[in-house]
């Protein structure tokens, strides 16, 4: 591995953004997701994995608490992942608000589902799909996505 590599996997951040108030089924998956980022550098949403996370959210905090750390969280990130297989209005702002601020944004989509994947997303010249069946598979593919992401020391 290259120095510069090498730094860049310690200093990256990620933002990973999934479904919270939208529907908690996918959370076991968004956590595996999430310890293979952290390879990658710090994720900055890794309560998103959390088990103990409901629907609800974080109900200690109020949303406008949520709404701006979070948002100070995706400015100050190197690239946004986003597991956008259940839909989810907050995903959905986030992708936008990076798509204006020229984040980088990569988009995770299990196709073995009978759900079909936005328009808005796939559409997009902004944002790198990568489509999967298993979360292993998954993994590969991401590598060599944010093996590409340009990065400033």
């Amino acid at each position: 591995m290259k120095i510069n590599d090498f730094i860049k996997r310690i200093v990256m951040k990620i933002y990973f953004a999934g479904s919270v108030r939208g529907g908690r089924e996918d959370v076991e998956r968004y956590n595996k997701i999430i310890v293979f980022l952290k390879t990658y550098g710090e994720v900055l949403t890794e309560h998103i994995g959390d088990n103990n996370l409901s629907s609800k959210g974080q109900a200690q905090f109020s949303d406008k608490y949520i709404h701006d750390r979070d948002l100070k969280w995706l400015r100050n990130s190197d690239v946004l992942i986003a597991e956008v297989t259940l839909p989810s209005l907050g995903v959905g702002y986030e992708i936008g608000i990076a798509t204006s601020e020229k984040t980088p944004i990569i988009a995770l989509f299990k196709n073995n589902t009978k759900k079909r994947l936005s328009a808005m997303i796939s559409g997009s010249e902004s944002i790198r799909v990568i489509e999967y069946s298993e979360v292993e598979e998954l993994f590969s593919k991401l590598d060599d996505m944010l093996n590409k992401i340009e990065f400033q020391l």
